[in-house]
């Protein structure tokens, strides 16, 4: 049975490397640091590195310290359609996961990059109207070497990334 996509990408170490890269990548981009213009926590790195681990196999962490899913949506909601920042995120965190030091396996990357893509067009887009709009009690949604891994029913989120 193959380890983890967290497992495979170093563990915690390997999340920290992926979120800083992305993180500095981010707040430098000429859409996505927009977001960023206004601040953003101080441990948005660590908060980045265990909402990920969580996400790819790893311990419940980001759930236990910080919050749940609707917690993390409904910073994310409330900001109308923005594709074209949508893609933007997603092209950084493909560089980033080629410049974190994660391992030269083309498997977890393509894995982490399938990843981000439908975290960023689906999950954190569910919502552009209004935070009010995301349902309490949601589960950080998992992700495999398979893509999504089942669980409880998300009323309006595709399973599968836009093309």
């Amino acid at each position: 049975m193959d380890a983890s996509v967290y497992v495979a990408a170093g563990g915690m170490d390997g999340m920290r490397r992926l979120a800083a890269a992305w993180h500095a990548r981010a707040v430098a981009a000429p859409i996505v640091g927009h977001a960023f213009s206004h601040g953003h926590r101080d441990d948005h790195v660590e908060r980045l590195a265990a909402y990920l681990a969580e996400a790819l196999g790893g311990p419940a962490a980001y759930t236990r310290d910080y919050g749940d899913e609707s917690f993390v949506e409904r910073i994310h909601a409330g900001n109308g359609e923005h594709t074209e920042m949508d893609d933007e995120a997603v092209a950084i965190f493909h560089d980033a996961v080629d410049h974190s030091g994660l391992p030269a396996d083309e498997r977890l990357r393509s894995t982490l990059k399938a990843y981000w893509a439908w975290a960023t067009r689906t999950v954190m887009a569910a919502h552009p109207g209004s935070p009010d709009d995301v349902p309490d009690g949601l589960a950080i949604p998992r992700w495999s070497w398979d893509g999504p891994v089942a669980g409880p029913t998300r009323s309006g989120v595709p399973v599968r990334p836009r093309s």
